[in-house]
């Protein structure tokens, strides 16, 4: 009986593909998620909006809007 070698290698490349295809997706969005906390709430953070402070809706709802309007092209040309 003489050994094949490529059979072996086919076997053992399917064998590997197979493997990676049983793995489960990472998904961080999931864990990024807190549907118990309010989006104003934040983290208190040096990764902040100056002039926002975390538990403040108002600030927080003036802050979104303000980098909106810096993400609108009508108003930054205007």
């Amino acid at each position: 009986m003489k050994f094949n070698f490529k059979i072996l290698g086919l076997l053992v490349a399917a064998t590997a593909l197979l493997a990676a295809c049983s793995e489960p997706p990472e998904i961080a969005a999931k864990a990024a998620k807190r549907p118990d906390v309010a989006p104003y709430m934040g983290a208190n953070n040096g990764f902040m909006t100056k002039g926002w402070t975390p538990g403040n809706q108002a600030s927080w709802t003036e802050s979104v809007d303000k980098r909106t309007q810096g993400q609108n092209e009508y108003s930054r040309v205007k």
